[in-house]
């Protein structure tokens, strides 16, 4: 199965990854300037490096997560989120287009929730989530 990932990481990355991940790493070294927003541009960073590689991975909430990350969601919401999801939304059209592309583009999809409200997420891989198998 780890083969497989591969694979579809290596054709992700050519297709879309990198771009997703460039315009999340735009977002994280904006809010990183302004410094009160840092914790958005390490959220950023973190997406940064699962959009890039995805296959194998997933998003959970964190448990431990509060009313801070709740209102820091309203708030990246407000000033990246709703580009980054645009930006997922047009990068899954042309991926639509061909059949290779279609799951990919389903993918793409797929990670617009978490680039709505990432806060109070963490990246595991599939193994731990689905208990190993």
């Amino acid at each position: 199965m780890k083969i497989i990932e591969l694979i579809l990481n290596v054709l992700w990355l050519v297709f879309c990854g990198i771009w997703m991940a460039i315009a999340y790493a735009i977002a994280g070294i904006v809010c990183c300037i302004l410094i009160i927003t840092i914790p958005f541009g390490i959220a950023s960073f973190r997406l940064a490096g699962y959009v890039l590689w995805p296959f194998g991975r997933t998003t959970v909430e964190r448990p431990d997560a509060g009313a801070a990350s709740c209102i820091g969601n309203v708030i990246w919401l407000v000033f990246a989120g709703w580009w980054l999801a645009l930006a997922h939304i047009a990068t899954s059209i042309p991926l639509f287009l061909s059949i290779i592309g279609i799951p990919f583009g389903w993918a793409n999809l797929k990670m617009i929730p978490v680039s709505l409200m990432p806060l109070g997420r963490e990246i595991v891989s599939t193994d731990e989530r689905f208990g190993g198998r």
